[in-house]
């Protein structure tokens, strides 16, 4: 028997999986309270507002892909904002900029999460909105111990929030002192916000759907709009180094709606996998394994051993070379991308030893085109180099590389959803005080560059590196998955799913085992970095491996033994009904939990 930190959960009731223990329990609440999949994961998305505010927010976004009992189809939930109608290339260049600021005002798209859970509540749930947010009103208004991190981001930015963001100073600093780990900690002007929605749809009469709809329009078109509109106007110091406004106003929120999308998915091994459409990264993932399939060799299946880890490092530098050159939210040739013959010719052109270019194809016949910024990259001229390693970090200016958390819930009856809520972090923007929330910073992946498949544009999506993850076994959805991690999310998902769908391993022995990843493609994150060759792995990676690694060119960074990977996991066995789930012991704080 292998070890394992926790064991794999295993039941026929409900599971549920995500980055917070708070979180997770409040999901429960609702499966044990009756409630479905559906509301259960938009109970936890609210709880994760709160209990992790340096990982998410508000106003941020939520991708989700799900399949309900009636109907297994899976479908993908787009709480991705659009860029504001005022952000033009034109206007950022204006000011001086040659990069979309990865914090401040400036940066922030359109929110868009709060609209896509109450759409998935309206639409897919059972319970009323009262009941969902109780929740989250309860931790919000009488408090609840802050995880560590947290008050450590809070930290690094106390001189941003003291010195320029007079409003994040209030909410976070006690006596000019960030949270301690454990502290209590409360959000009054959240839990107001959340029971102003709430009385909203009780105004709108005693329908449930009706009583949805009127939360709804208060966020989009109501007090919410109103305080981020008069807010966003205000100038403020951003990563720039310089104070500006911001972009969003009343009229964006009021013409966002998050809306339901056919996903992309890839047969592979038995398995159909569905990720978010090309303006997200989750093809990524689906590239990949297309082209590990094609190199036609055993080996390159295991994660851990040094074939395996050569093979799947050049793969994904391959598809992130595409993502970089043809992802966005219109005009990808996305069944060029993911054909098999291009599939081969890619993994032609995966050799023995690490190549440090940036080597993007032309699925479509045309050549790629890539930011004049990284031009010297793609030419594989040494860059600088960021020496932080392990889960993305947060400096002094509010830039944050990824941060983010996740959600899975399975219920007794079949329905299914994965989602990975992001943004809106704390040290994103200065916070709305009225709201107690901020705005959030995506815009920052969207290029100022006319011509490219991510250029800045009014209305469009930006190209998100959240990657929620559904698989199915002939065609019924049998694991939502995810983790949060930047650029990172679908490579740590690659191993996982090596290690469960094809290497046979149960769920947790996959999350505990060794994680790696490459940095070695341009960064989603300001200031856009890369990082030629570079593999960062966790030093439990066997020794003979990692001096293998480095014979074949690979520049070896060590991160700590239990410190990459977030991955959260949730299963369905549609023969017998055996429910089963997983969570990550790195960080001590996410936890699954079921019956």
């Amino acid at each position: 028997m292998t070890f394992t930190t926790r064991p794999t959960l295993r039941g026929t009731f409900g599971m549920v999986s995500s980055t917070h223990w708070l979180a997770s329990q409040s999901a429960m609440g609702v499966l044990e309270r009756g409630g479905n999949a559906f509301d259960a994961a938009v109970a936890a998305g609210f709880v994760l507002h709160v209990v992790e505010p340096h990982l998410n927010g508000p106003a941020g976004e939520v991708p989700a892909i799900l399949a309900t009992a009636t109907d297994p189809t899976p479908r993908v939930l787009c709480g991705q904002g659009p860029a504001p109608a005022a952000a033009t290339v034109a206007h950022f260049r204006s000011l001086g900029l040659d990069l979309v600021p990865g914090a401040g005002p400036l940066a922030a798209v359109v929110p868009g999460a709060v609209d896509a859970w109450l759409l998935l509540l309206r639409d897919h749930g059972t319970r009323t909105l009262a009941e969902v947010l109780e929740p989250a009103i309860g931790y919000a208004a009488a408090g609840h111990p802050l995880v560590g991190a947290a008050g450590q981001t809070v930290a690094r930015v106390r001189s941003l929030f003291t010195d320029h963001w007079p409003t994040s100073a209030r909410l976070w600093l006690r006596d000019g002192r960030p949270p301690a780990p454990g502290a209590m900690v409360t959000n009054p002007a959240y839990a107001g916000t959340l029971r102003r929605l709430v009385d909203a749809g009780r105004a709108a009469g005693t329908d449930r759907e009706a009583q949805i709809e009127a939360a709804r329009r208060a966020w989009r078109e109501g007090f919410v709009a109103e305080a981020i509109d008069a807010f966003s106007r205000l100038p403020f110091r951003d990563s720039s180094g310089r104070a500006h406004a911001g972009l969003v106003t009343g009229d964006d929120l009021a013409r966002f709606s998050a809306t339901w999308e056919e996903p992309v998915t890839l047969d592979w091994h038995g398995h159909t996998i569905a990720k978010t459409g090309f303006w997200g990264q989750g093809p990524v993932l689906l590239q990949t394994l297309a082209v590990l399939d094609a190199l036609d060799d055993p080996a390159v299946y295991d994660p851990s051993t040094l074939d395996g880890i050569h093979a799947q490092a050049e793969a994904l530098k391959l598809a992130f070379a595409d993502r970089e050159a043809w992802y966005g939210d219109t005009g990808v040739p996305g069944s060029a991308l993911l054909s098999a013959g291009y599939a081969r010719a890619r993994a032609a052109l995966v050799g023995d030893r690490a190549d440090t270019s940036l080597r993007p194809g032309s699925p479509a016949g045309e050549p790629p085109r890539l930011p004049s910024h990284l031009r010297d990259h793609a030419a594989g001229r040494a860059v600088p180099q960021d020496p932080s390693t392990g889960e993305p970090t947060v400096r002094a200016d509010g830039v944050t590389r990824g941060d983010t958390c996740h959600v899975d819930v399975v219920d007794r009856w079949g329905n299914i959803i994965s989602a990975t809520p992001s943004g809106g972090w704390l040290q994103s923007s200065p916070a709305i005080p009225e709201l107690g929330f901020p705005l959030g910073s995506r815009l920052q992946m969207c290029w100022l560059e006319e011509g490219l498949a991510s250029t800045l544009r009014p209305g469009r999506r930006p190209r998100t590196t959240l990657s929620p993850t559904l698989v199915l076994r002939d065609g019924e959805p049998v694991m939502a998955c995810g983790t949060p991690g930047g650029d990172q999310q679908d490579q740590w998902q690659l191993l996982f799913l090596l290690r469960h769908l094809a290497g046979g391993q149960e769920l947790q022995e996959a999350i505990d085992a060794p994680t790696w990843h490459t940095t070695s493609f341009p960064a989603s994150f300001y200031p856009r970095e890369v990082e030629p060759g570079v593999l960062v792995l966790e030093d439990r990676i066997d020794g003979d491996v990692l001096a293998g690694l480095r014979a074949r060119g690979h520049t070896v960074r060590l991160s700590g033994p239990w410190s990459l990977g977030r991955m959260c996991a949730v299963t369905r066995d549609p023969r017998t009904g055996v429910l089963s789930a997983a969570a990550n012991p790195r960080g001590a704080q996410g936890y699954a939990t079921g019956r």
